[in-house]
C-alpha cells in the first residue's frame, strides 16, 4: 500500500528470474468512464490493516509450485485517469503458472483488500463504491 506513484516494469523487474521461463504482469488502471459517465479520477482510501491483508494475499499466493517471485502494489490516494492504482508481477517457471498467480492476486485483492474508492465524475460529482 502506497501513495506513490505505481510503476509496473520496475516491479516485473524485481522479480525477474534466470530460471523463469514467464514473468506476468497486471496493471490496473484508472479509466475515462464507468456507467456511461465520464471520469476525471478516483480517490482510494485504505483501511489501516490494508497492508496486512495484501501481504497475505501474496503469501498464500507465493507458496504455489513453480513460482519464483511475486510483487503486489495498491495506490492509495487522488489517482487521476491513466495512472495505476493496482499492480501486480510474478515470475514463474512456465506461464501457465504465471498468469494463473497475477489472476488469482488481482481476484484476491478485489474480494479481500479493505479498500473504497470514490469516483470523481467528469460533472464535478461524486460516488462511492466498494463501501463495506
Amino acid at each position: 500500500m502506497t501513495s506513490d506513484p505505481l510503476d509496473t516494469a520496475r516491479l516485473a523487474a524485481a522479480v525477474a528470474d534466470p530460471a523463469a521461463g514467464a514473468v506476468a504482469t497486471f496493471d490496473g488502471r484508472v479509466r475515462n468512464h464507468d456507467g456511461g459517465r465520464g471520469v476525471r479520477a478516483i480517490r482510494y482510501s485504505a483501511h489501516p490493516s490494508a497492508n496486512e491483508v495484501l501481504t497475505a494475499i501474496a503469501t498464500e499466493i507465493a507458496d504455489r509450485e513453480g513460482l519464483r517471485a511475486l510483487a503486489v502494489a495498491h495506490r492509495v490516494g487522488e489517482l487521476a485517469v491513466g495512472e495505476t492504482a493496482l499492480a501486480v508481477a510474478v515470475s514463474a517457471d512456465h506461464r501457465a503458472a504465471a498468469f494463473g498467480a497475477v489472476h488469482d492476486i488481482v481476484e484476491e485483492v478485489k474480494a479481500r483488500l479493505p479498500v473504497w474508492k470514490q469516483q470523481i465524475f467528469s460533472d464535478g460529482s461524486s460516488a462511492w463504491s466498494n463501501l463495506p
